[in-house]
């Protein structure tokens, strides 16, 4: 469940976040930590497997590369030490096309695709608190995957900010536009158990 820590300290950074349990999963948004356990259901994994799959396929040869939670996403701000950091992330399938983002600890800035997997209890980080980050740091493609309703939002950067979502049912096909619309996903693949 997605649900702040909370405790005396109000603001923490990413040299606290690499300190706690690596049994739990923990996300920081502005200094505070979210609890990201459990673990995923089993159609979570799935639509995440099924997803990442196609993207992976897609991108083989190519110089943009596909990434699975956990796998942690820095927000820094300008001329901030890693250490420093404040927002850190673990979006559930990512693409990054500028390999000087990516180091041995996972990506340093905006992804340029970022798909969340929506459970119950990260809805509400999922559809706004994730969304506003992402928009304000420039994540070029923005998804939210609804398991429950089988339904896919995606949202497209312009001019800095998203606009009004393009929603996708389980009977749809759906084109990632950071490849320019090669790569089309049949949701009816993703949404079948």
């Amino acid at each position: 469940m997605a649900h702040p820590l909370e405790n005396q300290i109000t603001q923490y950074t990413y040299s606290d976040y690499l300190r706690w349990s690596e049994k739990e999963r923990w996300e920081l948004i502005d200094g505070i930590p979210y609890n990201m356990s459990p673990s995923p259901s089993t159609t979570h994994q799935r639509i995440s497997i099924v997803l990442s799959s196609e993207i992976y396929n897609y991108l083989k040869g190519k110089a943009c590369q596909v990434f699975t939670a956990p796998y942690d996403v820095l927000f820094a701000k300008v001329d901030q030490k890693d250490e420093d950091v404040d927002t850190v992330v673990q979006p559930d399938i990512l693409v990054v096309c500028d390999k000087n983002k990516i180091d041995a600890r996972g990506c340093k800035g905006a992804p340029d695709f970022v798909i969340e997997i929506v459970s119950p209890s990260t809805a509400k980080i999922d559809y706004i608190q994730k969304m506003n980050l992402y928009e304000t740091n420039g994540v070029r493609e923005y998804w939210i995957v609804h398991p429950i309703d089988q339904i896919v939002m995606t949202y497209h950067l312009e001019q800095g900010k998203y606009g009004k979502p393009i929603i996708y049912s389980k009977d749809d096909q759906v084109a990632i536009g950071i490849f320019d619309g090669n790569l089309v996903i049949d949701l009816v693949s993703v949404f079948t158990e």
